[in-house]
């Protein structure tokens, strides 16, 4: 008989969620220290990648149609994208980000889905390749589809078994950008052409500032939703 989840944590901490968590602390104090370091962009690139790449989901998910994809070196980006639900396409790329930062996490607690999850981005990468409109995220595309395949050669056929600690690496950098970058870019300086704006304006019952801070509550409500459901999934 399968056991049911362990919705109230009761005993925990066990060995797998004790390196659950020491890991992400571990992956967190990295992060900070590096950065404003070259090691990490190519990491935040890729939380911008899902950032215009849920703008796209959004759009073909309302029957909208995706024109064009771009992902700059200076940390920006931009979908292009006709038709669809616009109110709907907006929050979708932080809020998207978020999710998928989410999501690695949680899939980095097991080895199946660590592969699903590689095997996902990859893909999805794959097919950003074809709409790329610059080549820094081509790049990214080429330099990450390789990056992925590296590893999982490495798990497969060695005994260098870090697919899922790289999983995991890339869940908690875009988790933990997305919730600055919707701070950076919509509480504290505000930039007049981001997406919280542009909501403001089809939305007028809140300002740029205010959805910024909303979008920001919920984000972090992700990444506490991983570490909680991360614990349960291990328990």
């Amino acid at each position: 008989m399968l056991n049911s989840p362990n919705w109230e944590l009761r005993g925990c901490c066990n060995r797998n969620q004790n390196t659950f968590l020491i890991t992400i602390g571990i992956f967190t104090v990295v992060i900070l220290l590096l950065w404003r370091t070259f090691l990490l962009t190519p990491f935040k690139l890729i939380t911008v990648f899902l950032h215009e790449a849920s703008h796209a989901v959004a759009c073909k998910l309302t029957c909208g149609d995706v024109e064009g994809m771009e992902v700059n070196a200076n940390e920006g980006g931009s979908t292009t994208t006709r038709g669809g639900i616009y109110w709907l396409i907006l929050p979708a790329g932080y809020l998207g980000s978020s999710f998928w930062g989410m999501a690695l996490i949680l899939a980095s607690t097991n080895l199946l889905t660590a592969r699903i999850a590689a095997a996902g981005l990859g893909l999805a990468l794959f097919i950003v390749l074809f709409i790329a409109k610059n080549w820094t995220l081509r790049g990214l595309c080429i330099g990450f589809i390789v990056f992925l395949a590296i590893i999982w050669v490495l798990q497969e056929l060695t005994t260098v078994k870090i697919l899922r600690y790289v999983i995991l690496f890339i869940g908690v950098m875009n988790s933990l950008f997305s919730v600055y970058d919707i701070y950076d870019d919509l509480i504290s300086r505000r930039v007049h052409s981001s997406d919280a704006e542009k909501f403001a304006e089809i939305c007028p019952c809140c300002t740029g500032c205010g959805w910024g801070v909303i979008w920001g509550m919920i984000s972090f409500a992700f990444l506490c939703a991983s570490l909680y459901l991360g614990l349960v999934i291990l328990s």
